[in-house]
């Protein structure tokens, strides 16, 4: 049986309920300053507000370097009782000082994701539950390249599920070509975020016949056309036969975007969007992405074997 490796430990994937598949309580980048979401009070209240939505788990993305704050995950979990999930990985080279990078330069990445996925996150014993990586603006830098060479390594060694974001939701096709076809990481083992920032049909059913999964994250941004046309391209792909590859989450990466500081938050995702996608394709489908999918996406073989 495959497991879910939450902050307080590995839990049957069955046992994940309603998920927000991509969200974040804690993120700090120098390309937002000012902005970060490094409140631990506020990050509780915004859990117990998704909780009291109907909301069952979080999976963070926030990677190393950028505030995972995951010493007080265990805690926010026990005291709302809502399953967390933390991240290993790195993003894009922007969000980080020189010095930052300096130190896991070299070969030393997969090994730092491994470690954190299999012994914890520094002296914590938090131990990630998946591995996030980025790409450029329809490309793949030479630092996307590094960074998703040492996640498929790690993924190798731990049958950790990799979460990619797609800058402007491009590139999709590049990072699976390097991904599953140079790197061999199963398609179902990796997570493409922000599909909804560039609904492009065609791209999008291209990307999951790879049997990836396509998360459709961040519907909560204000004046995005995109948002706007999240049902249509939902629908444009549970009508291809890809309605089981797809993930939905909130992606909340500044303070201001928070429900308890005036912004929609995490509760948007179940007060809103379900109800709106319901309409597009149907309330059983919109379970099943906030259930069953982010339980298959997230969960894998834990076992001693292979870390």
């Amino acid at each position: 049986m495959r497991h879910v490796r939450t902050v307080l430990g590995d839990i049957p994937a069955a046992e994940l309920g309603v998920c927000d598949a991509h969200d974040h309580l804690f993120l700090r980048s120098p390309r937002l300053p000012g902005q970060e979401l490094d409140d631990l009070p506020a990050a509780r209240a915004e859990l117990e507000a998704f909780r009291a939505a109907g909301g069952a788990a979080v999976v963070q993305w926030t990677p190393y370097g950028m505030g995972r704050h995951a010493a007080d995950l265990p805690a926010l979990s026990r005291t709302t009782g809502v399953h967390l999930v933390c991240a290993t990985g790195l993003h894009q080279a922007a969000h980080y000082a020189p010095e930052s990078l300096a130190r896991v330069s070299g070969g030393r990445l997969a090994a730092l994701f491994v470690s954190e996925l299999t012994d914890g996150i520094g002296r914590t014993g938090v131990r990630a539950g998946l591995v996030k990586v980025a790409g450029g603006f329809h490309t793949l830098d030479k630092h996307a390249r590094w960074t998703m060479t040492a996640a498929a390594e790690a993924h190798h060694a731990t049958g950790a599920p990799i979460a990619v974001h797609l800058e402007q939701g491009t590139g999709a096709l590049e990072v699976l070509d390097l991904l599953c076809g140079e790197l061999g990481v199963p398609g179902e083992r990796v997570i493409l975020g922000h599909l909804n920032r560039a609904p492009d049909p065609v791209e999008h059913r291209q990307a999951a016949g790879s049997g990836c999964w396509l998360a459709f994250d961040g519907p909560s941004r204000a004046h995005h056309a995109t948002d706007w046309r999240m049902p249509e391209a939902v629908r444009a792909l549970a009508e291809a036969g890809f309605g089981d590859r797809l993930l939905l989450g909130g992606d909340t990466v500044t303070a201001g975007a928070r429900s308890v500081d005036g912004g929609p938050g995490m509760p948007y995702l179940l007060r809103r969007v379900r109800a709106r996608l319901a309409e597009a394709v149907g309330a059983d489908l919109v379970d099943r992405m906030l259930t069953e999918h982010p339980a298959r996406a997230f969960a894998a073989d834990w076992s001693p074997a292979r870390g």
